[in-house]
């Protein structure tokens, strides 16, 4: 026990967790830079989160707390490499950014994450940015990664199929078949880029007006064309019992890449647990911010990290 416990006080003193801002056209969007002690350049990973209200440490109110990517920046810290997680805009900190829904879009996301990297380019304390993205942040890290500057990109439970097509199994396996037909109807408007005033009342929570311009925004991307244009070394990183995001869309991803690195992690979910199969035995994994992290996910990243600065002579 006192080993341990000299060895975590040991890890606090050489790791230091600053607030970062990032200034756009509107309004301030807030971060946490995680930045190991080291003497020279380190990488640094900007960590991007997944969709809805979910905040930098990777918790959503209608998703749970269990801080995914908190814990993910620390595992990255202790092995020397720095990260820096955001709120994203109209979320915690950065809700006076676009406190109105209706103005959110993914072309706004791609726009904030490549203002991030940017601004973590130029910090001489790194010499590498990876984006590392989860689940439809990983879909924001592909079509940033040019104009960020990235050098490498993490794919975590990346969505592969056309956002449209990923909705609508989600939904038939969810919804009885009327409210089946219904949300077909409003899905295929909105691919169409035309709105939906009218929205029975079960459907609200997913295709509420104030939401619907976002999901003309998302509905236009596809995660597999987006990801087979990057330039850059990929990892993609995918849980064997991902309830959300199956393994397939991994799969998918390396066919439109396949020189990116696979990374199958068995018994992983989508919060970057172990976990038994049955979505029922996972659920409690989403709430509880002492579960650790899949050990192999640290593996992985600090690995395909670690290699592709040696590979470009760093």
């Amino acid at each position: 026990m006192s080993l341990t416990l000299i060895t975590g006080l040991a890890q606090a003193s050489t790791t230091r967790q600053l607030p970062l801002s990032l200034d756009t056209d509107q309004g301030t969007l807030y971060g946490s830079l995680l930045v190991p002690q080291s003497d020279t350049p380190v990488p640094v990973a900007l960590l991007i989160a997944g969709s809805g209200p979910t905040d930098r440490d990777g918790n959503n109110p209608a998703g749970g707390h269990n801080d995914a990517l908190k814990k993910l920046a620390q595992v990255l810290a202790r092995n020397g490499i720095a990260s820096l997680r955001y709120d994203k805009r109209g979320v915690a900190a950065s809700s006076k950014a676009t406190p109105d829904e209706r103005n959110l879009s993914v072309e706004r996301y791609v726009t904030d994450a490549e203002g991030w990297g940017q601004l973590l380019k130029r910090d001489p304390r790194f010499d590498r940015l990876i984006l590392v993205g989860h689940s439809e942040g990983a879909l924001i890290a592909s079509l940033a990664a040019a104009r960020s500057g990235a050098d490498a990109l993490v794919s975590i439970a990346g969505p592969a199929y056309p956002i449209g097509q990923v909705l609508d199994a989600q939904l038939a396996m969810r919804l009885p078949p009327a409210q089946l037909a219904q949300s077909r109807r409003i899905l295929a408007s909105l691919i169409r880029g035309q709105e939906q005033a009218d929205v029975p009342d079960p459907l609200q929570v997913l295709f509420r007006p104030s939401v619907q311009p976002y999901l003309i925004s998302l509905l236009r991307q596809n995660p597999a064309e987006a990801f087979a244009a990057l330039e850059i070394p990929a990892l993609i990183v995918q849980g064997g019992h991902d309830a959300q995001v199956g393994v397939d869309n991994a799969e998918i991803l390396k066919q439109a890449k396949p020189e990116a690195e696979l990374a199958l992690i068995p018994g992983m979910n989508h919060v970057m647990r172990i976990t038994p199969l049955p979505w029922q035995e996972q659920l409690a994994s989403y709430n509880d911010p002492q579960l650790p992290l899949a050990r192999a996910l640290g593996e992985h990243i600090v690995r395909f990290i670690r290699s592709s600065t040696e590979q470009n002579g760093r």
